[in-house]
């Protein structure tokens, strides 16, 4: 059995966007096709910063599944535990930009194949000396198996001496506030490292403060938590000790959408490498930034080399305006 270092469950979509990325569909428009996922993001970011990924889910056993799984495959990450389900299919979703240009995404994934997903998916034996399992709030809103199945997958990782991770990634408009906080209390307390946007905190803590809400999830069991803040960079508890960075603005953005995931990416690979934290930030900073460069999620996600010469490449340019 192909050993992973890294363990991540949840759905990943086939995307449709238009070619012309500057304002409203038209008819006439030519779509183009890719897919997009959080924690297959993850999954891929990691692969790039050297890790050894794996990615669990489920995909309908037709074409759209068939690409997935291979294109997803073709990024260094073992799908070799999704399972291809016969009777539902693969979820899709449409990206495309209102008037204004802002991207907005709409889903098609009702009782989609990955929402059918079920404690039984998951291989006790796969997550035997897996380093981390990385865990996303939305999966848990998808199905009341799918809620399951996480629950499930912290368990093995934790039976497994790995370190558990999870993003917050509420998605209000897949379930209430009151049912994240519900679902979502009895696992953080159990996880070592959780990551949300500055607003996610603000929201499920409800207190305005940052500092106020990172404060509230310490308090609860993890031993890191990590605000994200776009391009105002972001603020991080470890230990107990708090760190910020400032962030990198790159001199252009196309797409926001699978920042977070290559953020959070960022910030465990630097973390399980032993780096201190505000290193961490820093990477974590910089793949993130490096994500909104490219259409599409994943895309502009570094190597760890690229990596490198990126950050020297700011060191470079900060230095020179000192």
């Amino acid at each position: 059995m192909t050993r992973a270092d890294i363990l991540t469950i949840g759905e990943t979509m086939v995307l449709l966007y238009a070619e012309d990325t500057t304002g409203p569909l038209r008819l006439g428009d030519r779509l183009c096709l890719d897919f997009a996922g959080a924690d297959s993001n993850f999954a891929i970011a990691m692969s790039r910063l050297g890790y050894r990924s794996a990615w669990i889910s489920r995909l309908g056993d037709e074409p759209l599944g068939e690409l997935l799984l291979n294109a997803i495959s073709r990024e260094g990450v073992d799908v070799s535990h999704v399972i291809r389900d016969r009777t539902r299919n693969t979820g899709l979703y449409l990206k495309h930009h209102d008037s204004t240009g802002i991207t907005r995404i709409q889903y098609y994934r009702g009782g989609s194949a990955a929402s059918n997903l079920q404690p039984e998916d998951l291989d006790p034996e796969y997550f035997r000396g897996a380093k981390l399992v990385h865990l996303n709030g939305m999966t848990f809103a998808l199905s009341q198996s799918c809620a399951s199945t996480m629950r499930r997958a912290l368990e093995l990782g934790l039976n497994a001496g790995a370190m558990v991770s999870l993003d917050l990634n509420l998605r209000l408009q897949l379930w209430s506030l009151e049912s994240a906080r519900e679902a979502l209390g009895s696992v953080i307390p159990q996880i070592s490292a959780l990551f949300g946007t500055e607003e996610e905190f603000r929201v499920y803590f409800g207190v305005s403060d940052i500092d106020e809400a990172l404060g509230a999830a310490l308090r609860l069991g993890p031993r890191i938590v990590v605000a994200k803040m776009g391009p105002d960079g972001a603020v991080a508890y470890v230990n107990g000790l708090r760190f910020a960075h400032a962030g990198y603005r790159p001199p252009v953005v196309v797409d926001v959408v699978g920042a977070g995931d290559g953020f959070n990416a960022g910030f465990l690979a630097s973390y399980l490498s032993g780096l201190p934290p505000d290193e961490c930030l820093r990477r974590a900073n910089l793949v993130g930034a490096s994500a909104v460069i490219t259409p599409g999620d994943f895309q502009g996600y570094p190597t760890l080399e690229h990596m490198e010469r990126l950050l020297e490449s700011w060191r470079e340019r900060s230095s020179a305006s000192d």
